[in-house]
């Protein structure tokens, strides 16, 4: 069984990305991440995009692993915010990772601002690695509202805001399959796995490590 390196501690995005790979037919994948390891080394998230982050982390993983490492850095964007959270989206409420605290400093920041004018994104940059090298990255988005107060029981972070206007539901009122089908990391990962299983045999011939 091949081995490939998911460089993630959040366990909402691993249980996403293993649903991914399991609809996509790679069961025979070993998917290990950094919990499996005994040392497992912490990655600084210092870089000003998603893309530079997701990079960081798939290089980063992938020279110290050995294996090819896929990885993603991904947050909220909202418009009334410019821009923010941001790439600080797990951290925005500071230390402690803490997704009430950041739920809450969110609303907090948005509480003067009208219905019409609370428009976001959620964005997701998704780097797949070989140590020594960045093999391809991805990036998509979703659009959504944020709304005043908290909605559904599903999902992680920011979910519980995030209202998807055609549907009438948040992210977090969802099923896994269901927000999957639309997510920014959803079609992100599944653009990474279509460019895998057209390269992989090619990849796979330079290194020994690389999905067959």
């Amino acid at each position: 069984m091949t081995e490939l390196f998911i460089a993630t501690t959040n366990k909402g995005k691993l249980a996403e990305i293993r649903s991914e790979f399991d609809a996509a037919g790679l069961q025979c994948l070993k998917l290990r991440t950094p919990s499996d390891l005994t040392k497992p080394m912490e990655i600084i998230e210092d870089r000003p995009t998603f893309i530079g982050n997701a990079i960081k982390k798939a290089r980063s993983w992938a020279d110290a692993t050995g294996l090819a490492a896929i990885a993603d850095d991904s947050g909220l964007c909202v418009d009334a915010l410019g821009g923010e959270p941001g790439v600080r989206s797990a951290r925005y409420a500071g230390e402690p990772c803490d997704d009430l605290a950041n739920n809450n400093l969110v609303l907090a920041k948005l509480s003067h601002t009208p219905a019409d004018s609370r428009q976001a994104q959620f964005v997701c940059a998704m780097a797949l690695a070989l140590p020594g090298t960045t093999l391809a990255v991805f990036v998509d988005k979703v659009e959504g509202v944020i709304l005043t107060a908290p909605r559904g029981e599903n999902g992680f972070g920011y979910d519980p805001l995030f209202l998807i206007p055609h549907l009438g539901r948040t992210t977090a009122e969802l099923t896994m399959t269901e927000k999957s089908q639309l997510s920014h990391r959803g079609k992100a990962l599944r653009r990474l796995i279509q460019w895998l299983n057209t390269h992989r045999s090619a990849l796979a011939a330079r290194h020994a490590n690389f999905p067959a």
